[in-house]
């Protein structure tokens, strides 16, 4: 019997040595869990302290580019007089792609439906200009300004800015981030 008695002693210390550690094991890793949130949350707003000026920037500097290259801003702005119309076109179409090119990277700071729909107003404006272009009576012997009227009367009669949905796109996504 004695060493029941031993072992019914032992088991009387064990037990609850067992219940504590096991308590205070659960209470640590709550902490922990709790500690590893917090530092998450932490992470994620210093992280959106620092993108969300750049964000911002892209949306401006998508904005400025589709108001750069929407056809009345883009005709004001490059000069058609004393241009053949090929020459202007050619001026027309590689003023789009530079100033589409030079704002690629913005890309990484909008969402891909954005960014389709700008790529989309880009792809509409060449279309319409490429139109114009080839809607010309004698597209190798017209003057540029020829080519300009054209374009703005495309532009009347379609009665949809080209830019206006992914401009209202931007402006949406922009404004969610706040």
């Amino acid at each position: 019997m004695d060493t029941t008695a031993y072992v019914f002693d032992l088991l009387k210390i064990i037990l609850p040595a067992l219940i504590v550690a096991g308590s205070i094991f659960y209470l640590i890793q709550q902490y922990l869990d709790k500690e590893q949130q917090r530092r998450l949350i932490e992470l994620r707003l210093q992280s959106s302290k620092e993108t969300l000026p750049l964000r911002l920037q892209a949306y401006e500097r998508v904005t400025l580019l589709l108001e750069r290259i929407t056809p009345n801003n883009l005709l004001v702005r490059l000069n058609s007089s004393g241009q053949t119309a090929p020459e202007f076109h050619r001026l027309l179409v590689s003023e789009i792609r530079a100033e589409y090119e030079h704002n690629l990277s913005q890309q990484l700071y909008m969402s891909p439906e954005v960014w389709d729909q700008v790529k989309q107003a880009k792809e509409n404006i060449l279309t319409m200009i490429n139109k114009a272009y080839h809607g010309l009576p004698t597209p190798q012997q017209a003057r540029g300004t020829e080519l300009a009227k054209r374009i703005l009367e495309t532009l009347m009669t379609d009665e949809a800015d080209p830019t206006a949905r992914a401009l209202n796109a931007i402006k949406r996504e922009a404004t969610g981030l706040f």
